[in-house]
């Protein structure tokens, strides 16, 4: 069994694209249930506002990319040849560091930021909840949980790295004016609309509002940020905010648009500026994949639309240097180093601790063949003494039998355990113990991950676990048929 991620995010795919392809809760469960029906054993989804990910235990690593990459391809509606070239791969020892360093926010689009922990958590429960996590996935996940709490706790790289809400909120004054005069509008309860609304507190807001269409979970977080809440679904109360609000920020986990451009329209008719003159200026910041506002809404006058597009560009953007820039930059570049160390600490420990396990199928079958050898020898040797032998005698040729197996045995399982753990070839010598001593029973677990060589026909990024799905499935197409698994 080996261990395969297939996926894309905004590193890779274009906003539009990530658009067609988004999964809410429910669709990522339903993805890996449906992938795990099938040659897959186990799948964990993550499906976030600028990712989706399938993480796997699969028995071929080609047949791997194209059973994942079509389920991606099917729930997006998109043809494969089309995603594929958008969605990358990696392969055993690779698709455990790429894991955790998604956790550890080095691959977010806002570096650093911790809201993708909660997201792998929920990846966790859903396949915890619905077993389409197992002994491979489970402890893997687990412990990616582990590398970003690390990373958190142990650097500074949430502090160097902004988050999409703060990005977004950037020059939100030069839009509406000082913010401690400002209405602010949060539409969604979730994990990233809470960090809007704490963040805009923070920021001195003048007052916040949540709109969703859970009360309980717009109430509770209305009170946390000491704002008001009202429902979704109440039109007459959400045109009314959405006239009020100079701030709207928005990321639920609605499939469709929530605010239509003639919805916001009709709610600006109601802004006035102070002086006169026509509807207030609004700043609408969308951080939902796919959008909530009506793209549309950024032609209306007066309102500045700020999606994740807009912000990937921002964020991409390095500091001015001569402002502060290059001490800044020196800050992320020292963040991202600790931040990396931590990944390969982590991955090197998880990787020794799994080829460790690897091997412990065999040596559990070496020292059981070892146990039952020595229980005939010590059966025999009492039926040749006889029942009059002396007991003390017999003990002590019993214990002198079980001494010198345990000696004999003590280098061989040790060492191998050793090798296995320093990524030597731990598998290789298991397999030989295996062959010497015709053990039987499973073969060694799941061993390097399945870091060994991938496919032959594909070079260069795939040789070493990694690269793009498209290459792979235009390798398994030749017409050698030499990349088919």
């Amino acid at each position: 069994m080996s261990l395969l991620f297939v996926g894309m995010s905004h590193r890779t795919a274009p906003i539009s694209l990530l658009e067609r392809a988004a999964l809410d809760a429910d669709g990522a469960r339903e993805l890996a249930r449906e992938l795990c029906g099938g040659a897959v054993q186990e799948a964990a989804v993550l499906a976030t506002c600028n990712r989706v990910e399938v993480y796997a235990a699969v028995p071929s690593f080609h047949l791997g990319v194209q059973d994942l990459s079509a389920a991606l391809a099917q729930r997006a509606g998109v043809p494969l040849a089309e995603l594929a070239e958008s969605l990358v791969f990696a392969y055993g020892e690779r698709a455990v560091e790429h894991l955790f360093s998604v956790a550890a926010g080095l691959d977010s689009m806002a570096l650093g930021e911790s809201q993708v922990l909660g997201q792998v958590r929920a990846s966790l429960r859903r396949g915890q909840e619905d077993a389409t996590v197992g002994r491979v996935l489970d402890p893997l996940v687990q412990r990616a949980l582990r590398v970003g709490k690390r990373v958190h706790s142990e650097t500074g790289l949430d502090r160097a790295g902004r988050s999409l809400v703060e990005a977004a909120l950037e020059g939100a004054d030069a839009v509406v004016g000082p913010l401690a005069g400002v209405h602010a509008l949060v539409v969604g309860a979730g994990s990233m609309s809470a960090l809007a609304a704490t963040t805009l507190a923070r920021l001195g807001v003048g007052s916040i509002a949540v709109a969703n269409r859970t009360a309980e979970r717009a109430e509770r977080l209305a009170a946390s940020v000491g704002g008001t809440w009202l429902g979704l679904e109440d039109a007459a109360a959400l045109r009314a905010e959405l006239a009020r609000a100079d701030v709207v920020v928005s990321c639920t986990g609605a499939v469709g648009t929530v605010l239509e451009a003639d919805e916001l329209a009709a709610a600006r008719a109601g802004r006035r500026r102070a002086s006169g003159g026509g509807p207030a200026p609004q700043l609408l910041v969308d951080l939902a994949l796919p959008h909530d506002v009506d793209p549309a809404a950024g032609e209306l006058p007066g309102v500045e639309l700020v999606g994740l597009d807009a912000l990937r560009r921002r964020l991409a953007a390095a500091p001015a240097p001569g402002e502060g820039g290059e001490e800044a930059l020196s800050e992320v570049a020292g963040s991202v180093r600790s931040a990396r160390a931590v990944v390969a600490d982590e991955v090197a420990g998880y990787l020794s601790e799994q080829r460790a396990a690897a091997v412990a199928p065999t040596v559990a079958a070496l020292r059981s063949l070892a146990r039952d050898v020595v229980e005939g020898e010590v059966v025999r040797l009492r039926g040749r003494l006889g029942a009059d032998a002396d007991p003390r005698v017999v003990a002590e040729a019993e214990l002198a039998v079980h001494r010198v197996t345990e000696k004999l045995l003590h280098t061989p399982t040790v060492r191998v355990k050793a090798l296995a753990a320093d990524g030597a070839d731990g598998a290789g010598y298991a397999a030989a113990l295996r062959e010497l001593f015709d053990l039987d029973g499973p073969a060694a677990g799941l061993g390097g991950l399945g870091a060994g060589p991938v496919a032959p026909t594909v070079s260069g990024t795939a040789a070493t676990g990694g690269g793009s799905v498209a290459e792979v499935l235009r390798a398994v197409a030749a017409p050698t048929g030499e990349g088919a698994a």
